[in-house]
């Protein structure tokens, strides 16, 4: 197994045995051309959101059909966290203890999940 040092609170631990295609999606505080070149060198294709100006991902790794796919579902997953945080009340919590907080989040997640099923099962008009 191989581990490098991290890289803005990183840390890449792969082995040979990387498959064909393999990708690691980030935000743009991992657009530096250290995580870009280690990426590479492990045969790891990085999904990184590009910085506006200077971005260490070349264009042809971001006009990928696969690249779109990955800012998609990272969208999708940040619009969750979002939700639970501001709607679902977790940005700060009201409790103190584990289990009190674990039903907190429990209650909170299934909201979300009700919600999302609502909007898959009766989508709004566009």
């Amino acid at each position: 197994m191989l581990a490098l040092r991290p890289i803005h609170g990183v840390r890449f631990s792969g082995t040979s045995s990387n498959k064909p295609g393999a990708t690691v999606g980030a935000d743009k505080g991992y657009d530096v051309a250290e995580f870009a070149e280690t990426c590479k060198r492990l045969g790891i294709r990085p999904h990184v959101a590009r910085k506006a100006s200077g971005s260490a991902i070349d264009g042809r790794t971001a006009r990928g059909k696969g690249y779109a796919m990955s800012l998609r579902r990272r969208k999708m997953i940040e619009e969750a966290f979002g939700w639970i945080k501001t709607v679902g009340g977790l940005r700060k919590t009201r409790h103190k203890g584990l289990e009190k907080l674990s039903g907190q989040a429990l209650f909170t997640f299934a909201a979300y999940n009700l919600t999302r099923l609502l909007n898959l099962m009766h989508p709004r008009a566009a």
